[in-house]
C-alpha cells in the first residue's frame, strides 16, 4: 500500500498530526494511521490505550470536530485508526487552514485561502460585492454592445434592446443589494483595473525565449480585452502564410482563428482576477502559449477537462454574460470548438498543462520553408476600395462622415470591404484605440497609408512625366 489522497501513516503520535486532520476535514476526508512508518509497515505504538481515551477530546477542543479513533493490531502490535469526514465549513487549526492535496498536506494563505473559504461558503470571486463603484460609474458603450450582441444571439430577447443599464444589472445578478459584485466592474468599468489589480492582458513576441522582440498591454472591460486581444493577435502578432489553389490566393495563419479565440476566451472567464496577475500570451514564430492563472474545478484532472464534461465555470457571472452575447457556448463545449478548428486548419491540438500556478495552454506549428510563402504580418493587398476611402480621408474623421464622402450607405459593406482591410492592413488608425465601439471614434492615416498615398502620387508623376517625353519625341 502507499500513501494517498486519504490515507496518511505517522509513526507516533505528534500534535504536529493535527494538522493532517484538519487537511482531511477541509478536503474529501481520509484516515490518519499512528503506529505505522512511511512503506506502510506496523511498528506499534506503546501509549494507545491513553491516546485512544485523549485523542477524541483534544481534537474537538482544537479542531472543532468529531472523528472516529480506533484501536486495532497486528501480530501483536497496537496502532490507531483516525477516521476523519469531510466538513462542509472551513476547519481551522489555531488560526491555520490546512487542505489535503494529493499525497501531501498544505498550509492555506493569500488567493488560494480566500478561494478556499469562499468556496466553502458557496460564493466564487465573482460575486463578491465590491463598495465604491456604483452604476453612474460603468461604461455606457459596454452595455451597448451587451444589448446589441445578446439581441443578435437570440440568447436573450429582442426587448433587451431598450433594457435600461440597471436592467441589465439585475437581470444578469450582477448586485447584492446596494452594491454591484466584482463581474458587474469587469465587465461594465471602463478601467477595471483600479478596483482589480491585474485585470488586463500581456501579449508579447519572441525570438527566443530570453529575447522579447516587442509588447503590447490590453486594458479596459473585458468584452474590448476579448475583441482587441484578438485583434492584435492576427493583425500585429501572427504571421501569415500564402498558397495558391490555382490562380487563387490563399492566406492561412498558423494556427486557427477560433481555436485561439475560445482559448482566449476561457482564459478571461476562468481565470483567478483576486491574484492581480494579468493573462500572458507568449507568441514565438512557431508557436503561441497562453498562461492564466485560472484553477480546475475541485477533483478535475487535465484529462477530464479534455472530454465531454459538464460547464462548471471558475466565474459563473462572467462566463454568464460572455454566454448570453453569444461568445462562449455552455455545456463545455468550447474543448470540441478547439478541436474541430485546428482540424479544419490542419493544425496540432495545443499541450493543456495544469499546474498550482495555474493553466498554460500551447499551440505548436511547422513553419512552411518553401521560399515566399511568408508574408512579415498579416497585410492585406491594398483594394481599390481601400485606396478609395484613403485618398477621401483628411485628418480625423468619423465613420458615418467616411461613408458619406465614399457615397456608401450600407454601414456592412464599408465595414467590411473598407474599414477593416485598411485597419488591419495599418492603413488607418482609431483615434480612440481602447474603446473601439465609442460613438466618438474617428480614423486617421497612419504614416504606413501615407507612404501609400505618396507612392500612388509618386507614380502618377511619373507617368505623366513619360506621357510628355514620349509626345516630344514623337513630335
Amino acid at each position: 500500500m502507499r500513501e494517498k489522497q486519504n490515507i496518511e501513516w505517522k509513526q507516533s503520535w505528534r500534535d504536529e498530526c493535527l494538522k493532517w486532520i484538519c487537511g482531511f476535514a477541509n478536503a474529501q476526508g481520509g484516515r490518519l494511521v499512528v503506529g505505522k512508518d512511511n512503506t506502510g509497515k506496523v511498528v506499534g505504538i506503546s501509549n494507545a490505550q491513553k491516546l485512544l481515551e485523549d485523542l477524541p477530546n483534544k481534537i474537538r477542543d482544537l479542531l472543532g470536530i468529531m472523528v472516529d479513533v480506533n484501536l486495532k493490531s497486528s501480530r501483536g502490535k497496537d496502532y490507531l485508526a483516525i477516521d476523519v469526514e469531510p466538513y462542509p465549513s472551513a476547519i481551522s487549526l489555531r488560526g491555520h487552514y490546512y487542505i489535503r492535496s494529493g499525497s501531501t498536506n498544505q498550509e492555506l494563505k493569500g488567493s488560494a485561502l480566500d478561494r478556499f473559504l469562499l468556496g466553502k461558503l458557496g460564493r466564487h470571486w465573482d460575486d463578491i460585492p465590491m463598495p465604491h463603484v456604483s452604476l453612474r460609474d460603468l461604461e455606457a458603450s459596454a452595455f451597448k454592445y451587451f444589448k446589441t450582441a445578446a439581441a443578435k444571439s437570440g440568447r436573450m430577447d429582442a426587448a433587451v434592446l431598450k433594457d435600461t443599464d440597471k436592467a441589465i444589472i439585475d437581470n444578469l445578478q450582477l448586485r447584492e443589494g446596494k452594491y454591484l459584485r466584482n463581474a458587474a466592474v469587469l465587465l461594465f468599468h471602463e478601467k477595471p483595473e483600479q478596483f482589480v489589480p491585474g485585470a488586463y492582458v500581456k501579449i508579447g513576441f519572441f525570438r527566443t525565449d530570453s529575447d522579447l522582440a516587442y509588447q503590447d498591454e490590453v486594458h479596459g472591460n473585458l468584452f474590448v480585452q476579448a475583441e482587441k486581444t484578438l485583434d492584435l493577435l492576427l493583425t500585429k502578432y501572427m504571421k501569415a502564410y500564402i498558397s495558391y489553389e490555382g490562380i487563387l490566393r490563399v492566406e492561412r495563419f498558423l494556427f486557427p482563428r477560433d481555436a485561439l479565440r475560445e482559448v482566449l476566451l476561457n482564459a478571461l472567464v476562468h481565470r483567478d482576477y483576486s491574484t492581480g496577475i494579468p493573462i500572458q500570451i507568449r507568441v514565438y514564430e512557431d508557436q503561441i502559449r497562453f498562461y492564466n492563472n485560472g484553477h480546475l474545478p475541485e477533483g478535475w484532472t487535465v484529462e477530464q477537462l479534455l472530454r465531454k464534461h459538464k460547464s462548471e465555470p471558475y466565474n459563473p457571472l462572467i462566463a454568464n454574460a460572455f454566454f448570453r452575447t453569444g461568445d462562449i457556448e455552455a455545456w463545455g463545449r468550447g474543448i470540441d470548438t478547439i478541436r474541430r478548428a485546428c482540424k479544419d486548419n490542419e493544425t496540432d491540438f495545443p499541450v493543456f498543462e495544469f499546474e498550482s500556478t495555474g493553466m498554460m495552454v500551447e499551440f505548436r506549428g511547422v513553419v512552411p520553408d518553401e521560399p515566399g510563402q511568408i508574408t512579415p504580418e498579416v497585410t492585406p493587398e491594398v483594394t481599390p476600395e481601400v485606396m478609395n476611402m484613403l485618398r477621401i480621408i483628411r485628418g480625423e474623421m468619423g465613420r458615418k462622415e467616411i461613408q458619406a464622402q465614399l457615397d456608401l450607405t450600407d454601414e456592412k459593406h464599408f465595414r467590411e470591404h473598407y474599414q477593416q482591410p485598411a485597419v488591419a492592413a495599418g492603413l488607418i488608425e482609431m483615434t480612440i484605440p481602447d474603446k473601439p465601439r465609442s460613438s466618438k471614434q474617428k480614423y486617421r492615416l497612419t504614416e504606413k497609408g501615407r507612404d501609400v498615398l505618396e507612392s500612388e502620387r509618386d507614380s502618377g508623376t511619373k507617368g505623366a512625366e513619360s506621357s510628355r517625353d514620349a509626345t516630344r519625341m514623337t513630335d
